[in-house]
């Protein structure tokens, strides 16, 4: 009792101890209200699940028989079977590679000029760039909000909408293409350089200002060189898509491997379909690995850094005090490596990586060279005399009851369509990650760090056959675009947004997969060998581990394609997935541009909002 006594005495002392026992009990409350609001927002992203199930009436349908069209599987069956036998003539095959380097021709000049918008827009966009130059005038950080909303606009109206628009202003020309994918593109690399360049630490910017550097050199010297190697990182993911993108742009006419596989599609040559199919495989395979050795080149191996650093938000007093801590050191071991990495800061010339830059402007100069655009249209003024036709035809934009229910009632599906999509993407892309990763289940990885414990070779080639059949497999889901793979699932789904989001579903676990494979590829592995010293089993190192290492990267991903996944909706639709995406196709199809207008209206609004969702998930999750 005496040692009790003494004990409660010595923790309640008066003066000493009492701003410090209030100092942890603040920290644990606040501690507390930040995991009610995760508990919050989990419950509420599983309701949203469960009302997506039922809206969408896959349970219903289900129980009534009215899921699968059994008489599509003779199709799929026909589609498999030809991935066995492609058409391999010499006539077809010279046709798949002219189209596969008009793909890769136009993925080249749409990337190189959302880069050039994206990087000037994402310096007028971001916080630094105005509380760096003008920080006696705050009133000019109101001009990059402003930006920023601008910018919001076209990044919320995916690229084939843009080039159904361009169509009607330029005719089949290739401009089309270019200007479909540099648009909306550039507003997307906009907003994530800003991130980028916000989220960089200040330190060093600091320190040159109160030098006496002129705020322009400081901003150039001491923020730019760090935030270098994230911003050429996300530019070869940002080429990635372009692929991707190109591709799907070929629907409408713009050429390539898109256009012929929907020529191939329609008339159900599935052998010539498995050809380009196999041609847009290796193009994007090829990209992949190359970027992938140019990025580990430059010492930034992540494709899409998100910066978990975000952390930051949360107020210091509102960190368990070893949380506080490890932030600290992660945001002093990160600040370390980017700094090393930065290109400018180099010791000595790598020749590697100067052969590659000259070997990409090279291929820039052929692509553009290449493609024959008109850019003189955009000087002439019959596009602009048929934008102003178009915009009067738009005005006045009315919208009766009825309109207006059908509307709410699309955006609804759309929605749904959404997060089905991008639940099973983020459940199949988290279990095939780590088979994806080549250092998960390889002696020397994460789950056997010592080589010594190497199995027996026949084990051991398994589990490298594992790693390439996943990566594979994710490779196949993300090269095919998304409207391939719903018209695929319309083979055996009746129309509707089930097939749509499993369309969705598929191509961004592919996506999803190699992310988050990429993320388990980057892990520290010193505290998983902490715990395998302790004599911890494989099983527990992966949950007590790994699990909690990745999820919140994972979480973030998930986050970001989820947006992606709601501007993507509208090219299912076009194929008769459902939602608005299948409207706006009736409405383009019949030049109703009033009620084209009214329907982006509500889907630039449901992106709206389903981007700021997943901002407030994002930061109560991290």
């Amino acid at each position: 009792m005496t040692c009790w006594r003494l004990s409660i005495n010595a923790t309640f002392q008066p003066g000493r101890n009492h701003d410090f026992v209030v100092m942890q009990s603040s920290r644990y409350l606040a501690s507390g209200r930040r995991m009610e609001r995760r508990s919050l927002w989990w419950v509420a992203f599983g309701l949203a699940i469960a009302l997506a199930l039922y809206s969408s009436g896959i349970v219903q349908s289900a129980i009534q028989g009215e899921l699968l069209n059994l008489g599509g599987w003779s199709l799929v069956q026909r589609f498999l079977a030809a991935s066995l036998h492609p058409d391999l003539s010499s006539e077809f095959v010279r046709l798949t590679l002219n189209a596969t380097g008009v793909t890769l021709a136009f993925a080249v000049c749409g990337t190189v000029l959302s880069l050039g918008l994206g990087f000037v827009g994402g310096i007028l966009s971001s916080e630094v760039w105005w509380q760096t130059l003008f920080p006696t005038r705050p009133a000019l950080r109101y001009l990059g909000q402003g930006v920023q909303f601008g910018l919001a606009i076209p990044r919320a109206i995916h690229e084939l909408i843009w080039g159904l628009l361009f169509v009607n202003l330029f005719g089949l020309d290739p401009l089309v293409g270019l200007l479909a994918i540099a648009l909306p593109f550039g507003a997307i690399v906009a907003k994530v350089f800003s991130d980028i360049l916000d989220e960089t630490p200040r330190e060093p910017l600091h320190a040159l200002i109160h030098s006496g550097v002129p705020p322009l050199s400081a901003w150039l010297y001491g923020l730019l060189p760090q935030a270098l190697p994230n911003l050429l990182s996300y530019s070869f993911y940002r080429f990635e898509c372009s692929l991707r993108a190109a591709a799907v742009l070929g629907i409408i006419g713009a050429g390539g491997l898109g256009y012929e596989i929907f020529l191939s599609l329609q008339s159900l040559r599935y052998e010539q379909l498995w050809t380009l199919f196999y041609a847009l495989i290796l193009l994007n395979g090829s990209v992949d690995m190359a970027s992938a050795a140019l990025r580990h080149r430059l010492g930034a191996p992540t494709r899409l850094d998100l910066n978990l650093k975000s952390r930051s938000d949360i107020p210091s007093q509102e960190l368990h005090p070893h949380e506080s801590d490890n932030l600290q050191r992660q945001e002093a071991a990160r600040t370390e490596r980017v700094a090393r990495s930065a290109l400018m800061g180099r010791p000595s010339t790598d020749w590697s990586l100067i052969g590659a830059a000259g070997a990409i402007a090279l291929l820039i100069i052929l692509c553009f060279s290449s493609i024959g655009a008109d850019w003189g249209q955009l000087m002439t003024a019959t596009p602009w005399e048929r934008l102003g036709a178009i915009a009067q035809e738009t005005l006045p934009m009315t919208v009766s009851r009825a309109e207006l229910q059908t509307l709410a009632r699309l955006a609804g599906q759309t929605l749904s369509m959404s997060l089905l999509a991008i639940a099973i993407a983020s459940f199949g892309g988290i279990s095939l990650s780590f088979l994806a990763a080549h250092n998960f289940l390889q002696p020397g990885g994460l789950l056997f760090p010592s080589r010594r414990t190497e199995p027996g070779i026949f084990k051991n080639l398994r589990r490298w056959l594992m790693v390439g059949l996943s990566r594979l497999f994710l490779l196949l889901c993300r090269a095919i675009p998304a409207p391939i793979w719903a018209l695929v699932c319309l083979f055996v789904l009746f129309p509707g947004i089930f097939p749509g989001a499993i369309a969705l579903a598929i191509h961004n676990l592919g996506i999803l997969g190699r992310l988050m494979a990429e993320g388990v590829e980057n892990l520290d592995a010193k505290p998983l060998q902490a715990l395998k010293a302790q004599g911890t089993t494989a099983p527990l190192v992966f949950l007590y581990g790994v699990l909690p290492l990745c999820l919140p990267r994972f979480l973030a991903y998930s986050l970001y394609r989820w947006e992606v996944c709601m501007r993507e909706t509208v090219i299912v639709g076009l194929v008769g997935a459902g939602g608005l995406g299948r409207l706006l196709t009736e409405q383009l199809s019949s030049f109703d541009y009033s009620g084209v207008m009214v329907t982006l209206s509500f889907f630039v609004a449901l992106t709206f909002g389903v981007d700021w969702v997943s901002r407030q998930m994002g930061r109560s999750l991290r």
